[in-house]
């Protein structure tokens, strides 16, 4: 009954927009408050409005470490939801994101050549840089996923959608070969900082960080909701979206660029985070039943942070001392929904015009 009312009534689009709020809310207030330590709903809202009242090791583990924490979460989630669903678009491909396509690997690339080379001895990701090297990490990461997204492209035109994923496999591995070189011939002590990054983590972004990271995430996914009436248009392929008015290599060039620079920020300070880029765009499709992207680019930033800080809850392990690594359990949840797409392909095909 619940779901002919949400496929049929009117108020469809706001019931499940203000559903997807309300988890967000809620999932975002359990990041805070959950933890190795538990922390109170109202200690956490006397230590936003820095009231006296609340105990100083809870405020300083709220705004210092869970805060940070929990608002990456929400960006870096939104950010690799809308790159996939930008990639999704332009390559005409449902199982397209960046790290399906070898995008986050090229990203990896930049920050490996930032952190096993050019960093400091024994730092630990990007702590203990400077504005500068914030903005180097970044810069790096986007280069690095931009270059990876060339290939693709100058490819994408003349294979089929399987060659492309492979093509975006094969890449992956020849980066990751480079990538093992560069840590055969580096410092320890740069390996195991690499190898923690790689892991994947939204803990390891400061306020500091903040200043390169919160710009990056904002601008990119403000700069989308302009290229919605382009999208739908590139959906139906080239020559429609041409007839239509599209400057179609401008759009495309601007997308890629866009979808390089959420990707790279969000690898470079948070690792490697595979199969959101994937999972958001797919659930929103079938909870919508659309291809606007004038609904979809909205609901998967819902949908993205969502499913990021619903796997990092999980990844924190609440009352346990220790963590799992945030690529396993974005695994966990975005594999069956690969599977889910590939077993329904003959759907997504028209649903992408092909």
């Amino acid at each position: 009954m619940l779901q002919a009312f949400i496929r049929h009534s009117r108020y469809r689009l706001p019931f499940l927009f203000g559903a997807m709020g309300l988890i967000l809310l809620a999932f975002f207030t359990a990041n805070i408050c959950l933890g190795s330590a538990w922390i109170s709903i109202s200690d956490v809202w006397s230590a936003l409005l820095q009231q006296d009242s609340v105990d100083p090791v809870a405020g300083q583990i709220i705004m210092d470490f869970r805060m940070p924490r929990a608002l990456t979460g929400l960006l870096a989630g939104a950010a690799l939801a809308t790159a996939g669903l930008l990639m999704q678009t332009v390559f005409r491909n449902p199982l397209a994101d960046p790290f399906v396509l070898g995008v986050n690997s090229g990203a990896s690339l930049g920050v490996a050549i930032v952190l096993l080379i050019l960093a400091p001895s024994g730092v630990t990701l990007t702590q203990s840089l400077g504005f500068s090297g914030h903005l180097l990490v970044v810069i790096a990461a986007s280069c690095g996923a931009a270059a990876v997204l060339v290939v693709i492209l100058l490819f994408a035109q003349r294979v089929d959608v399987m060659s492309l994923l492979i093509l975006g496999l094969m890449l992956s591995y020849a980066v990751g070969a480079v990538v093992s070189i560069l840590m055969f011939y580096s410092m320890a002590e740069r390996i195991q900082s690499f190898y923690s990054w790689s892991y994947g983590s939204f803990a390891n972004v400061t306020w500091s960080q903040m200043r390169v990271f919160l710009p990056c995430m904002i601008g990119g996914i403000g700069a989308i909701f302009f290229l919605a009436k382009p999208l739908d248009a590139m959906l139906m392929g080239e020559r429609y979206a041409e007839s239509l008015g599209t400057h179609v290599k401008p759009t495309r060039m601007i997308t890629l660029g866009l979808a390089s620079l959420l990707a790279g920020a969000v690898t470079g300070f948070c690792g490697p985070i595979g199969f959101l880029g994937i999972a958001a765009p797919h659930l929103c499709r079938y909870l919508f039943q659309t291809s606007s992207h004038h609904i979809l680019i909205p609901a998967s930033l819902l949908a993205g942070a969502i499913i990021a800080l619903g796997a990092d809850l999980i990844a924190k392990a609440p009352g346990f001392d220790g963590a799992l690594p945030l690529n396993a359990v974005t695994a966990l949840i975005g594999a069956p929904v690969i599977i889910a797409a590939l077993m329904k392909q003959r759907n997504l095909r028209k649903v992408f015009g092909k």
